[in-house]
């Protein structure tokens, strides 16, 4: 047997303390230190018997870690990047990659000098779901794809954004937030996106940022998507509320995605392909297939996913690359709502 993989925890928050628990869970890993300022990550360190360090400078220092995992605010997540790069140390950095698409440019251009893996944590593309959603449409299981619509609808609480005031401020509204999740799982599904037209309302509670927006994306594949996103909206209808995959949201049975090709329609996360058995015709009865569903977590997948890529056997599935694109996707919905035009989509790479 093989000793585990050692990775440390850069900033021990609410999403440091998830991945936590996640390596504790997963194969073959072992958490070997906390990096971070404050007193209650040094208790937690030293509750867990594991090293605690102020800086990543000095952990690289002390040496013993094979992978690291940033959990900072967004901001942090360029300089700290590089740190890890010119220490050879492969990344997960948590989504978003950084402030801006030309910030993170320079972790991938970075990574790819120094042959340094640099993961980013878009999870949902860890979930079995998802997994088995990419296959049914990469087998033609539906067809040649034409369109795609999703939904982001979700009701926060007031408490949500007094206990952390900066969610009031304009750039942390459920665009960048919420609705980048979504994209990088249509991204992950569909292909990149060359093309995006959105709208977005003020606040109806008086912030700075918008509650509510839309957007219609064009695949560089031709398919047509659409999708709206809002934070004070009641619905069922939002990945958070339909897929099981956090506790901490109650469950309900409808679906946040729909995928619609020339042979049938796929929603999900609930894996239901609707097709005619006959003649393709809405004058022809139409029928549901359910497939089976496979539950594990994703955050626990994405921990063992690391590691294989630490160890050589895998690619990222979420690489630097990757979460750059959907970051210019999200972008370009931001910019497009503000200038009320559409917005072609660069190639940085």
């Amino acid at each position: 047997m093989t000793n585990p993989t050692s990775i440390a925890i850069v900033g021990a928050g609410l999403v440091g303390v998830r991945h936590i628990e996640a390596i504790k869970q997963a194969a073959n890993v072992e958490l070997a230190a906390i990096v971070d300022t404050s007193d209650t990550a040094a208790s937690l360190a030293a509750d867990m018997g594991i090293g605690f360090f102020h800086s990543l400078e000095d952990m690289f220092k002390h040496g013993g870690v094979q992978g690291v995992i940033l959990s900072t605010p967004t901001p942090l997540h360029v300089e700290q990047g590089l740190q890890c790069i010119e220490a050879r140390c492969p990344v997960l950095i948590e989504k978003p990659i950084a402030v801006s698409a030309k910030d993170a440019l320079v972790l991938v251009n970075r990574g790819n000098e120094c042959g340094v893996p640099i993961l980013v944590g878009h999870h949902r593309r860890h979930n079995p779901l998802i997994q088995k959603a990419h296959a049914m449409i990469a087998s033609g299981e539906i067809g040649d794809v034409r369109g795609a619509q999703g939904s982001c609808w979700l009701y926060k609480p007031d408490d949500y954004f007094e206990v952390a005031p900066w969610r009031k401020q304009k750039g942390a509204g459920p665009i960048s937030v919420n609705l980048v999740h979504d994209i990088d799982l249509m991204r992950y599904l569909l292909g990149d996106v060359l093309r995006v037209q959105a709208a977005a309302s003020k606040s109806a509670r008086g912030f700075e940022n918008e509650d509510v927006a839309a957007a219609v994306l064009t695949f560089a594949n031709g398919v047509i998507g659409t999708i709206t996103v809002s934070d004070t909206i009641v619905s069922p209808w939002s990945w958070e509320l339909t897929a099981r995959e956090n506790p901490a949201y109650p469950v309900t049975d409808q679906s946040s995605l729909m995928i619609g090709g020339s042979k049938g329609s796929l929603s999900i996360p609930d894996l239901t392909v609707w097709s005619h058995h006959g003649n393709r015709s809405w004058w022809e009865p139409i029928s549901a297939t359910s497939y089976p569903q496979e539950f594990s977590d994703p955050l626990i997948n994405q921990i063992e996913q690391f590691v294989d890529v630490i160890a050589g056997h895998a690619e990222p599935l979420v690489s630097a690359v990757e979460g750059m694109k959907t970051l210019q996707v999200v972008e370009a919905i931001q910019q497009s709502a503000e200038q009320q035009q559409a917005i072609e989509i660069e190639a940085l790479v």
